[in-house]
């Protein structure tokens, strides 16, 4: 993927507070020089691409309180980084400055068994944390495609969700306490690790899917559940995509709560299965259904397998009265994965098909068909395709606008036009710009389309309160 590269500093930072810097966290973790900036440059968001003055790796609270003292008596813009996976521009250095990098902060503090809670630092891989707890009969439900490297904190900040969002929530739904570094370097908890609090105003709350403008998170403390130990998993064909998303109220309507309800086209899949035969070596074996154009992957769970299969039973039955064609049931283990592997490798497919902008709008599920027809039609008009996905029980559905053969000239500005149509049928439809990837640089230009102005103005006040310098991700939101 070739990056629009923008190289020149907005602000320059002296060898003295490169000094300072180093001095704080060792020079083994202060980096300077481009080629080991590099990586800090993008995300996974389309070809952006700002080059950091610095990357600062801090290790513990203290050394980030440190770095942002200096940043903010000297007013340096500072970006907080995780794994660097969001999907919109959230973690680019627009303003070069410092980059935060949050990777030493990796460690599981503690998992206390007997309150269901555990405390964590931001830079703990998210598979790596669900594994830990599951492995004490525990679950850690928020389930992002990128779970096997992206980070907790970056969870946090965009207050993600994934496939099991649709029954359990999303990230805020388990936070319980911060431990938070505000830009001035003071150090504060934002709440309390208890299960009830209406003690002021609910700063922990504040935090999700806040983006790192307010504050740098150093420790996280998560609410647990049991581990569900059973599950269904079905895969269900449909004619058309209206003809699901259809499905998929009528399953809610039914009284039927899912653990997943996952949609993709036919032609997201058509890729991915491409994707995993020649970039993984790891060929899909599951056939699609001839005629049908959009799949649900429908899972229940729980602990009682009689009860799991009378669901089942009912989802059938309620599919039936729908354009659907033959239910495949995932009878093994190694068949659940592969049809997990195909939905959760559709985004890295679709980028290695083509350069895409990605987009996660969200609107009540009684509106989908609407969306995804509207969307389509929006795309003839301007004259590009969509592959969509998502996580439809909840409302939440990933567009993917394809670059394919589209000009420069057009992807730069006729796009984003078709794009700012696509959140006006959202809106409009009673949903909003994103469900769980953040706005970031890439939709902030559309804030005001799902935002008023006393909105936007109570948001850059609360900003101001907590960041009166502004030196914190800036660019982002606003």
């Amino acid at each position: 993927m070739g990056y629009a590269k923008v190289t020149e500093p907005s602000v320059l930072i002296s060898e003295e507070i490169i000094s300072q810097f180093r001095a704080i966290t060792g020079d083994a973790f202060v980096f300077v020089d481009e080629e080991q900036k590099n990586d800090y440059a993008h995300d996974k968001t389309e070809d952006y691409f700002f080059m950091p003055a610095v990357v600062v790796k801090p290790a513990n609270v203290q050394e980030v309180s440190e770095v942002l003292k200096v940043c903010n008596q000297f007013k340096i813009p500072v970006s907080p980084r995780g794994a660097g996976t969001g999907l919109a521009g959230g973690a680019i250095p627009t303003h070069h400055g410092v980059v935060l990098s949050m990777e030493r902060f990796n460690k599981i503090l503690n998992i206390d068994e007997l309150n269901l809670q555990a405390t964590v630092e931001p830079g703990v891989i998210t598979e790596v944390f669900q594994n830990a707890v599951k492995e004490k009969g525990l679950f850690y439900p928020p389930d992002p495609a990128s779970k096997g490297s992206c980070f907790l904190g970056g969870n946090l900040s965009n207050n993600s969700g994934g496939p099991k969002a649709v029954k359990y929530g999303v990230t805020r739904d388990y936070v319980l306490n911060l431990e938070v570094v505000l830009p001035s370097g003071e150090i504060m908890w934002t709440g309390a690790n208890v299960l009830k609090n209406s003690t002021g105003y609910n700063l922990t709350q504040l935090m999700c899917g806040s983006e790192g403008t307010l504050g740098i998170i150093t420790k996280i403390v998560f609410k647990l559940r049991g581990f569900p130990q059973k599950n269904v998993l079905m895969m269900i064909p449909f004619v058309s995509n209206e003809e699901a998303c259809k499905a998929i109220a009528a399953i809610f309507v039914a009284g039927i709560t899912p653990s997943g309800m996952e949609f993709f086209e036919k032609e997201a899949a058509a890729k991915t299965f491409d994707y995993c035969d020649k970039v993984l070596g790891s060929p899909v074996t599951t056939k699609l259904t001839e005629g049908m154009e959009a799949y649900l992957l429908c899972e229940l769970d729980g602990n009682d397998e009689e009860v799991l299969m009378r669901d089942a039973e009912r989802v059938m039955g309620v599919v039936e009265k729908f354009q659907s064609g033959e239910v495949l049931f995932a009878d093994t283990a190694a068949q659940k994965e592969e049809l997990w592997k195909i939905r959760k490798n559709i985004s890295p497919a679709v980028n290695w098909y083509t350069l895409t902008k990605s987009d996660d709008v969200v609107v009540p599920r009684s509106q989908l068909p609407k969306l995804i027809t509207g969307i389509k039609e929006i795309g003839k008009r301007y004259g590009f395709n969509t592959v969509c996905f998502g996580h439809l029980g909840d409302g939440n559905l990933h567009v993917n606008i394809l670059r394919e053969n589209i000009s420069e000239e057009d992807w730069a500005t006729k796009i984003p036009e078709g794009i700012g149509e696509i959140f006006k049928l959202t809106v409009g439809l009673g949903g909003t710009l994103s469900g769980e990837h953040g706005i970031g640089i890439a939709k902030r230009p559309y804030m005001p389309i799902a935002m008023s102005d006393v909105n936007l103005n109570i948001m850059r006040g609360i900003k101001k309160a907590f960041d009166p310098n502004g030196i914190l991700n800036p660019g982002k939101i606003f």
